[in-house]
């Protein structure tokens, strides 16, 4: 009797063989092959290594960075460290809550939280005759991808500063409202911030 295939499982609790990537400008960015140790320890140092980093590994590698705001890391955080283990606990803690609150696999609303608040355009600045002007641009899929996974770590981590909430909570809640497209998510909201600036712009 042949033996079954052994099924990689991200965290070994959730399946992505089955998860499809709906928007086509993010397909050859997100990394969805399921690995049971998320850890790559810096071994994809390279022009788009990104895109070889499981997208579970990137929101784990920015909670740790979670400070940061512009150029300068503002915010001290007592929860967001660097140690990888604890920034893992805090992910697969926000997991079981998001699969027990939606009753789904939590990487596959994560996946739609992404996709939700990944902003298309946004505006930089041009000089042109001594003069500065803001100038509308397409986003890169690579930045949107990050852009997306930054601001659901920032909105988790407002949420959890200096509250009762702990960061678990904040981020489950935040992966499910960005999913949902909801106005009380931070990141959907700069989505939406960035895309009307960028059409003011135009």
């Amino acid at each position: 009797m042949a033996e079954q295939a052994q099924i990689f499982k991200i965290f070994d609790l959730y399946e992505t063989d089955n998860l499809v990537v709906e928007d086509p400008g993010l397909k050859n960015v997100i990394n969805l092959k399921p690995k049971l140790i998320l850890k790559t320890s810096g071994r994809n140092f390279q022009k788009f290594g990104q895109t070889k980093v499981n997208l579970v590994e990137r929101l784990i590698n920015h909670l740790g960075v979670a400070g940061h705001r512009g150029k300068k890391h503002k915010i001290i955080l007592g929860t967001s460290t660097g140690k990888y283990s604890r920034n893992a606990r805090i992910v697969l803690n926000a997991f079981e809550q998001v699969a027990k609150k939606t009753g789904k696999n939590p990487v596959a609303v994560f996946l739609k939280a992404v996709e939700k608040s990944a902003p298309r355009d946004e505006v930089t600045v041009i000089e042109y005759g001594g003069a500065r002007y803001p100038q509308a641009v397409d986003v890169s899929p690579l930045r949107r991808v990050n852009l997306a996974i930054k601001h659901i770590v920032q909105g988790a981590s407002d949420k959890a500063f200096g509250k009762k909430k702990d960061i678990a909570q904040a981020l489950a809640e935040e992966i499910i409202l960005a999913s949902e497209e909801n106005g009380d998510s931070f990141a959907f909201k700069k989505k939406n911030e960035s895309e009307k600036q960028a059409d003011s712009a135009r």
